[in-house]
């Protein structure tokens, strides 16, 4: 279930924060029309009568909104050199502050051994890997229309089948056993195929964005997979139930516009921070927890106790990723946001 309980409605949180500021929090949840607008009004009545109805509205608004971009302007060489050492010494300064806060006992049995250094390669191998195939995937079929049909359809259905889909094959691909060479790499194919589809429509957003978003996002989980590979032996596995608590209360909190009344707007403003920068740590922790987790396979088998599988392990960092990457997404759509 802790995979379940990842990403709820992330993709409509993060496309609501990276539009323009004219749609603001409380018309995503009021879904009123906009006023003065020359377009032709929505014939589904300002108030819908039911819950079901009024979270589709929301579903289909915050997707309809994201049609506007702003127009792309080419920054000049000066600009383009300060963003790239921002983000450099962003990197850097994350990296040297988690292994100051976080790894100051280091492994005391003389380094990592060449068959954890074999695995956790092979692991992130594959999770590149994935993550190429999720993004390849979503373009091609943001291209190809997809995007735009999954925005029409029932966002209930939506959801509904893309955890069946999500769920199904990320399972089949954990207990197909790695001898099945074919069936588990088509298993995993069809799992990354799946958060493709979900995800094809943060391409409406703009390309310098999405870039920023997934630059920030290997930063960060760089930064702390070294601190998780260097730290002591298991030293952060009991963080495992913590993070599962915490990402019960993320999860919740993604559903609270879908029960809590538009009227409680401060209330509605504290659990959408809580999903967005509490989801950031928790899903931060979870990088840190996986990569122990990883080498602590990797020992065992070693000794022969389990297979070796960096294809199971590859799913976990996967979902990492998408979660951390997502809400990066967001992050910076209201930075722009506040800009204008």
């Amino acid at each position: 279930m802790a995979f379940l309980m990842r990403r709820p409605f992330a993709i409509t949180a993060a496309l609501k924060q990276a539009t323009p500021r004219g749609a603001n929090t409380i018309r995503f949840v009021h879904n009123t029309p906009l006023k003065g607008s020359s377009a032709a009004k929505p014939s589904t009545p300002a108030f819908p009568s039911s819950i079901l109805a009024r979270s589709k509205q929301s579903f289909q608004n915050a997707f309809r909104r994201s049609y506007m971009q702003e127009t792309y302007r080419a920054p000049n060489q000066g600009e383009f050199t300060s963003k790239l050492l921002y983000g450099a010494a962003i990197v850097g300064g994350t990296v040297l502050a988690t292994n100051l806060v976080f790894n100051r006992e280091t492994r005391e049995d003389g380094g990592m051994p060449v068959y954890e250094r074999q695995y956790l390669n092979e692991t992130f191998m594959h999770t590149g890997l994935g993550l190429g195939i999720i993004a390849i995937a979503a373009r091609a079929l943001h291209t190809s229309g997809w995007s735009l049909r999954l925005m029409s359809a029932s966002p209930w259905a939506v959801v509904g089948l893309g955890l069946v889909a999500s769920i199904g094959t990320m399972y089949g691909t954990l207990y197909t056993p790695p001898e099945n060479y074919l069936l588990k790499y088509g298993l995993w194919a069809g799992f990354n195929v799946t958060q493709a589809a979900l995800l094809s429509p943060l391409m409406f957003l703009s390309p310098a964005l999405l870039a920023r978003a997934g630059l920030y996002t290997v930063g960060m989980m760089g930064s702390i997979a070294f601190v998780g590979a260097t730290a002591k032996q298991e030293k952060y596995l009991y963080l495992g139930g913590p993070l599962l608590a915490g990402v019960a209360v993320v999860a919740l909190s993604g559903f609270a516009p879908l029960v809590l009344p538009a009227t409680a707007a401060r209330t509605l403003m504290w659990s959408e921070r809580l999903w967005l920068y509490g989801g950031l740590a928790v899903f931060g922790g979870f990088t840190l927890y996986d990569i122990q987790r990883i080498l602590y396979h990797a020992r065992l088998a070693e000794r022969g106790l389990v297979r070796r599988d960096p294809v199971n392990e590859s799913v976990s960092l996967e979902l990492d990723f998408i979660n951390i990457f997502v809400r990066m997404v967001q992050i910076l759509g209201m930075r722009n946001n506040n800009r204008r």
